[in-house]
């Protein structure tokens, strides 16, 4: 956002799919050794968070499914106790929405997705903190309800400022956010699981500290 526009300009990068690449060439004129290296470990860097992602949202659908959320067969483990399924299939939806060749699409509706988790997360936390402002806090943000309320407006902003970038994409996104909502309500409400494990060892952890 700084390095990028101030040696290029907002103008020559606007339409940039690498745009610290162009600036370097945009600076120097030609591609240098430079611009190949920081494309190389940009890619490099692409490449390794594919793992993180794949990681993060198999344990969410696992997770979701173990309670009742998402189908229960997404919950299934293999002999290695990994759960396939929830690799599996998400994997090939974003692998076939890959070749719809609508990236600009994908990522706006990602960005849509993220800037809502930011606002919901903020307001969870800034709710815990008045409602249970002495529950046990291992980690503790800097600045507390002030940064949160910060960083809550930010989020907020971002959710407003991308219906000016494309509205139809924010309300693609919108509906299938409205979608999944009706299948909670009127499907899965009715079928989550009593106690999760998560659940359940906390309530053992609680009882062992009380014994103590």
């Amino acid at each position: 956002m700084l390095l990028g526009p101030g040696a290029a300009g907002a103008d020559t990068l606007k339409d940039s799919g690498a745009p610290l690449v162009d600036a370097l060439v945009a600076v120097y004129g030609v591609n240098t050794w430079m611009a190949s290296f920081v494309n190389f470990v940009g890619l490099a860097g692409l490449i390794a968070s594919f793992f993180s992602i794949i990681y993060a949202y198999s344990r969410q659908i696992f997770a979701l499914s173990r309670a009742g959320y998402l189908p229960k067969k997404l919950s299934l483990t293999n002999s290695k106790h990994a759960p396939y399924l929830a690799i599996i299939i998400p994997g090939i939806i974003g692998f076939l929405l890959s070749l719809s060749g609508e990236g600009d699409l994908l990522i706006l509706m990602a960005v849509f997705g993220a800037t809502i988790s930011y606002v919901l997360m903020m307001m969870s936390y800034i709710k815990l903190k008045l409602s249970r402002p002495n529950l046990a806090r291992p980690y503790k943000a800097p600045g507390g309800i002030v940064t949160a309320s910060i960083a809550l407006v930010l989020a907020a902003i971002a959710v407003v400022a991308g219906f000016l970038v494309d509205p139809k994409v924010w309300l693609m996104a919108a509906a299938i956010y409205v979608a999944l909502i009706l299948y909670f309500l009127l499907y899965s409400r009715h079928h989550l699981v009593a106690g999760t494990p998560e659940e359940e060892f906390a309530r053992i952890e609680a009882a062992e500290k009380e014994l103590k």
